[in-house]
Formats: C-alpha cells, sequence, structure tokens
C-alpha cells in the first residue's frame, strides 16, 4: 500500500476515517475484502502469495494498515512478510501499544515498513527504518513509503483533501474518500522526491492513485469508524491500467457477529 490518510478523532460523528490506496503489481494473486473463515472477526483483504494484507479491522475496532519504506534499491528478501505485520495483530487481540513493542524487538526479521496500528481511542506508528514508537494525538495524518507525514506532494495534498472532506456532509463522506483516492495528477519534476528509483519511476509514483500496464493502484479502501460503534467498510478493487474491478462493502457494529454485505 502506498498511500495512507487518517483522521483519528477529529469528525464530530466518526473515530476514524481512513482513505488508503495499495498499490503493487497486477500480477501478485489478490483476494478482495472479506470477512476471513479462519478468524471471523476480520474483514481485510489478503496477499495471496504471502498470506498476509495491507490493511484491515476487527469487530472490535482494531485496525491496521502497513507500507513498504522506499529506497530505491530492492532490498532482499527478508525472513517475514510485512503483510504479516497486520495480520498478526488482527488476530492477535493484543492492545496496540503492546504490539508495536513486540514488533520493535523484531523489526529487523521485516523489510523496510512503517505500521499504523490502533483502535477508536487509540493510534500508534511504527517504522524499522525509524526505530521509535509513536502515540499519535487526534489530528489528520498521512503516510506513503517514507516516514510519517513526510512532506511528499501526494501526501500534503491527500491529507488537504481529507481536512476539506472532513466539512461536508457524513453520508457523502464514504463516495468522498473514494474520489479522493482517485487522483491521477502526476506531481511536477521539482516537487518529486529522490528515493534512487529514477525519475520515470518517480513521476509515476507521484499520483495517488497510479496507473500503468504492469503496476499501479490495486485497491482504495474508505473505512469509517462511527462514534456510536457503526463501521462501514468500502474496497474498490482495480485492474491494469486502472480498471475498476469490483468492489467489497460491508457494514457492522463492533461488537456483534453479524454484518451487511453490499454488491
Amino acid at each position: 500500500m502506498c498511500l495512507v490518510l487518517i483522521a483519528f478523532e477529529s469528525h464530530p460523528r466518526f473515530s476514524i476515517i481512513l482513505a488508503a490506496n495499495r498499490d503493487e503489481f497486477y500480477d501478485r494473486p489478490t483476494a478482495a475484502a472479506a470477512f476471513w473463515p479462519e478468524a471471523p472477526a476480520v474483514l481485510a483483504g489478503r496477499d495471496l502469495r504471502a498470506s498476509g494484507t495491507w490493511l484491515g479491522i476487527d469487530r472490535a475496532g482494531r485496525f491496521a494498515a502497513v507500507t513498504n519504506y522506499r529506497q530505491g534499491e530492492r532490498e532482499p528478501a527478508a525472513p517475514r512478510s510485512r503483510g504479516r505485520l497486520v495480520s498478526d495483530f488482527l488476530t492477535s487481540g493484543m492492545d496496540a501499544r503492546m504490539y508495536l513493542k513486540q514488533v520493535a524487538r523484531e523489526a529487523e526479521q521485516y523489510n523496510g515498513f512503517n505500521l499504523l496500528v490502533g483502535d477508536t481511542g487509540q493510534l500508534w506508528y511504527f517504522s524499522n527504518r525509524e526505530g521509535r514508537i509513536r502515540g499519535l494525538s487526534p489530528r489528520v495524518y498521512g503516510l506513503s513509503n517514507h516516514l510519517l507525514d513526510s512532506p511528499w506532494p501526494k501526501v500534503t495534498a491527500g491529507k488537504h483533501a481529507l481536512g476539506a472532506l472532513l466539512l461536508e456532509a457524513a453520508p457523502e463522506l464514504g463516495s468522498g474518500l473514494l474520489r479522493l483516492l482517485s487522483d491521477r495528477h502526476q506531481s511536477a519534476d521539482h516537487l518529486l522526491p529522490t528515493t534512487g528509483v529514477g525519475l520515470a519511476w518517480e513521476r509515476l509514483l507521484s499520483s495517488a492513485f497510479i496507473s500503468s500496464p504492469d503496476y499501479g493502484t490495486r485497491s482504495s479502501t474508505a473505512v469509517l469508524v462511527a462514534h456510536d460503534g457503526r463501521v462501514s467498510f468500502i474496497e474498490q478493487s482495480f485492474g491494469p491500467g486502472g480498471t475498476p474491478a469490483g468492489q467489497a462493502h460491508y457494514e457492522f457494529a463492533l461488537g456483534g457477529s453479524q454484518s451487511t454485505a453490499f454488491t
């Protein structure tokens, strides 16, 4: 996943408002978001190659999201998949801060990552490229493939767009989050970060929504967790060239066992 925008305790109706794009090669096998048969409380997509996930939430309101840390040269394969950082948290039942303490002790087992974990009352961040656990206060945050709130153009623009969206009527938030994630505008060359991947790739990766024949945004996800415990989870999937490839939409109440799926 290459862009996560989150408004934590920044809206009168919602404790969590999250918008995220997962960028990946189109040939990497993936399952759309669903409640997992072996862990019925967990709602997430699934990477079918390494069995982890990039973003998910459980019925207790615990959620997590991970992004890679971009540093140019390809790292040798690490012993553990970064997607397991999310799935292991969601299936563990652990408190968010205690989980990050465990992750920090094993951080060298993973390639570079950024990890957000939390629930309706807390939000925490850890990167094994920064090395410290941070508790986050209520406001809007942006994360791409560098450290939290690094001023990359799409992070800055996304935070501003999310802040503006918070002022709109609540029924429009879900569609508004997907709309801001669909921005294909590429940044001017002088604004691009230098991460060692070359100018052509920096240009391609500079937009919120990425589209190319082989690599791009595979899914856009909007998650709304209301103060009354209602959760809305919408995942729009995409194929090569950004072609829509299906939508998963679930609504449920925290602490319950029932959910409504929309098609």
